[in-house]
């Protein structure tokens, strides 16, 4: 990992850190003493269960493509793949990390790249699904209507994103003539447009092969990815309860939604400050400044720092086991 990327890192954990305490003061502390331990091994039981959730999904989508992959090699295989996600700017380290983790049983490079392509796909359209009514009952009940534009923006970029894949796979022939011809254009050599191009039809029979399944295992899939959302999008609520307070599950998935698509927009690991920012923003209204900073830091604990510290563990175990690192240390 580069000395920039260290950097980048530390400054999101630090502003992660920073932004709760801010706002609650040292009674954040006080306050997170006060939850009980049992409150704390339910959040922890939920992140252990999205993980197995992940890891039979993906053991579907490689549909027998690596069959010394066990339930537990896949477990390990979504923490450490996850921790990149978490660890690195917009999660640009996870393909990498998936890719070569996939490999040691026998799964191609271009197919580990479709796997998590469909992976990605199926969170678009669980997403998708969830998002109208979830937000507009969030909008309806605790806040101003005339800010539905809020919702209407990300839900327009989600089925954009939808339209563009469909269109794609559609005309993929023209596109990739069409992008040959624009490489060329720029002045690109005709070995490397060709091996480009290779590359690109391995990633599509890849694709077809993880979804060449039925009808009934491409549910399943969904299923699962609607399981893992609704599960892990749950954490705010519990948190709240474990502080005696009360808020609705809806509008806590509501948050955190919003809270999640504001902290890509850092682009820092974790999309930190900007989820915490904007989960304080949503949770202030309805809980006290401290209750709402603590709710924050437990929060944050169980979907981000526990999956960097868990994972990277695996990760550094995976690495350990053969010698090679799952990342480039350079």
């Amino acid at each position: 990992m580069t000395r920039h990327w260290r950097w980048l890192f530390a400054v999101a954990l630090l502003v992660g850190a920073a932004v709760p305490f801010v706002l609650g003061g040292q009674q954040v502390l006080a306050r997170l003493v006060t939850v009980p331990v049992g409150w704390l091994a339910l959040l922890v039981a939920m992140i252990a269960v999205c993980w197995n959730l992940n890891a039979w999904r993906l053991r579907l989508m490689l549909n027998g493509r690596a069959p010394g992959l066990g339930h537990g090699a896949a477990v390990a295989t979504v923490m450490a793949t996850e921790f990149t996600l978490n660890a690195t700017p917009g999660g640009s380290g996870a393909p990498f990390t998936l890719a070569a983790l996939l490999r040691r049983h026998g799964v191609a490079p271009a197919q580990a790249t479709a796997v998590l392509a469909v992976d990605q796909l199926t969170d678009l359209l669980v997403f998708a699904a969830l998002l109208p009514t979830v937000a507009l009952y969030g909008l309806a009940r605790y806040l101003d209507l005339a800010a539905w534009w809020q919702v209407a923006v990300p839900f327009a970029l989600m089925l954009a994103a939808l339209v563009g894949v469909g269109l794609l796979a559609r005309f993929q022939r023209r596109v990739l003539i069409g992008s040959g011809d624009f490489l060329a254009w720029l002045g690109l050599r005709r070995r490397r447009r060709l091996r480009l191009a290779r590359a690109v039809l391995r990633f599509r029979r890849g694709l077809e092969e993880t979804l060449a399944v039925p009808r009934r295992r491409l549910l399943l899939m969904f299923s699962l990815c609607l399981c893992h959302w609704l599960l892990r999008y749950s954490v705010i609520y519990v948190a709240v309860l474990a502080l005696g307070e009360h808020l609705d599950w809806v509008y806590g998935f509501f948050v955190q939604m919003v809270a999640m698509g504001a902290g890509h927009l850092t682009l820092l690991p974790g999309g930190a400050g900007g989820a915490e920012v904007a989960g304080a923003a949503l949770l202030n209204p309805w809980l006290t400044s401290v209750t709402t900073a603590t709710t924050i830091v437990v929060w944050r604990f169980f979907t981000f720092y526990w999956y960097l510290l868990a994972g990277g563990a695996v990760m550094l175990w995976l690495a350990a086991r053969t010698g090679e690192p799952l990342l480039d240390g350079k």
